[in-house]
């Protein structure tokens, strides 16, 4: 299967936090998307990895993505080497993503820079033909993704370019409660982290709406770029 859009974040939860609305958007537009986590969250305050694969797979379901793939890398430990980046170039090649989007360049876990960056080379080395790679014994062809974004997280980054996400900020919000041990619960007897408190869940919409409020829309999701983003005409810009 091919991929026009493959979402990656180091944790699950990070790609329906962070651009959530804007895959919903872009699978109700007919392309085919997939979400990628390097990790199964498992140093996470709350909960346990097998409560978040399952909350993973309902959050996939109610954002109707096409597939959804978890490489168990070492959460909190995972690193930036040849055997990491070897992985993710073989679901590069394997689903050949027109469009990869990943981590925050810069944020408050420090699992998100890290995450950044290994995506980043990754997208590069795939496209090296003379990097070798083996999917069920066939030997893969190189692909390099044409565009790599950075969705923002915690810290409130200048964005690039924000995509309008009016009309798909309730179906991101429903993706996001699907992890019901990570967020706001006020019957949860487990410990608080900085994502547990009502504001956390409620910032979701008011951060959507700052963003739709600097380009004339409701709601709005922001990203970084790697390159500058090319217009083929002036009347593309909304």
């Amino acid at each position: 299967m091919k991929l026009d859009i493959l979402a990656i974040g180091a944790h699950p939860d990070d790609v329906e936090l962070s651009c959530g609305a804007t895959l919903a958007k872009e699978i109700s537009l007919g392309k085919k998307v997939g979400i990628l986590d390097l990790t199964r969250g498992e140093m996470g305050t709350r909960g346990s990895a097998e409560q978040r694969d399952e909350e993973a797979k309902k959050a996939a379901e109610i954002l109707g993505v096409s597939v959804r793939l978890n490489v168990e890398f070492a959460d909190a430990f995972f690193v930036n080497n040849t055997s990491h980046q070897l992985e993710i170039i073989k679901i590069i090649r394997k689903y050949k993503p027109d469009i990869v989007i990943c981590n925050a360049v810069d944020d408050r876990h420090i699992d998100h820079g890290k995450a950044s960056k290994l995506v980043s080379d990754a997208c590069f080395l795939s496209g090296l033909q003379k990097i070798e790679t083996f999917h069920k014994e066939q030997k893969q062809q190189h692909w390099r993704p044409r565009q790599v974004y950075h969705y923002i997280q915690w810290k409130n980054l200048q964005p690039d370019f924000i995509v309008d996400v009016t009309g798909f900020i309730d179906q991101k919000i429903e993706s996001v409660k699907a992890y019901k041990s990570q967020f706001y619960d006020p019957d949860s007897k487990e410990p608080e982290t900085p994502i547990t408190s009502k504001n956390f869940i409620e910032s979701i919409r008011y951060r959507a709406q700052d963003l739709g409020r600097l380009i004339g829309t409701e709601y709005g999701e922001g990203y970084t770029v790697e390159r500058p983003v090319a217009v083929s005409s002036l009347d593309q810009l909304i």
